[in-house]
């Protein structure tokens, strides 16, 4: 069964979405990301992917007081990335609580970080963010190319140790279109680590399709949009019912 993890990507300490990265797309969603993450929990949520966009497109974290009391504020694990470029930056998010931070830019300029953090703290707390464009790897906040494939990074970090890869197809990220299956499978067959799928999830049928192939190691799918637009069975009824309350159930602690 595929572990979901919904998406909540900080801009400005709001919760927003971008349609394939691209700034000057953000649609708001909250101007309160820790009840956000407080109504994704209320719905089920196992485990959340938080994302912090302003440290992703200017290269330090810069939503971490937003981070811990999204954190303090739920009892599931978070998943945190986002602009993280030292080994300091790693040990303060798992100081805060987190459970698993992702390392996309600096797995490429800085690789001796991936396996310091690794060694460090295990490889089920550290996971490497692949973002692709064509196939081949983007970084600084997708905007800048790296010129190398996808596979090949997810290849050179399964050699430091690295046993799981965020991997999101760009061109899908915010479109809503579905999620790009073949090479989602490819990087899962070609470099044998766990993938977590991101990008284009639209409804229920994308979810169906991502856990044909959990067999070859996609065992987990982040979805951002498709949630927030309400585009799974019952979450309008989930909705019209929380507009009504005031607590939203035992797990919310503010």
């Amino acid at each position: 069964m595929l572990l979901i993890f919904p998406a909540i990507d900080l801009k400005d300490g709001k919760c927003i979405r971008l349609v394939q990265g691209e700034p000057g797309t953000e649609k708001i969603y909250s101007d309160d990301p820790t009840k956000m993450a407080i109504l994704w929990r209320g719905e089920n949520a196992k485990t959340l992917h938080v994302v912090d966009l302003d440290g992703a497109f200017d290269g330090a974290m810069k939503n971490l007081p937003c981070i811990e009391k999204m954190v303090q504020a739920i009892d599931i694990p978070v998943q945190v990335g986002g602009g993280i470029r030292t080994f300091e930056q790693v040990k303060e998010l798992f100081s805060i609580g987190v459970a698993r931070v992702v390392i996309g830019t600096a797995a490429i300029e800085n690789p001796d970080l991936v396996y310091r953090c690794v060694k460090e703290f295990g490889p089920t707390k550290i996971a490497v963010g692949i973002d692709a464009r064509d196939g081949i790897v983007m970084t600084k906040g997708w905007k800048e190319s790296s010129g190398i494939g996808a596979v090949q990074l997810a290849l050179a970090m399964k050699k430091l140790g690295v046993k799981r890869i965020v991997y999101t197809d760009i061109a899908r990220d915010g479109m809503m279109e579905g999620p790009n299956i073949e090479s989602t499978k490819d990087i899962a067959v070609q470099s044998g680590l766990r993938v977590t799928a991101s990008g284009g999830i639209s409804g229920y049928q994308d979810l169906i399709q991502l856990q044909e192939i959990e067999k070859y190691g996609v065992d987990s799918v982040i979805v951002g949009k498709a949630l927030y637009e309400n585009k799974f069975p019952c979450q309008a009824l989930w909705r019209m019912n929380e507009k009504e309350l005031d607590d939203l159930g035992p797990t919310r602690r503010i």
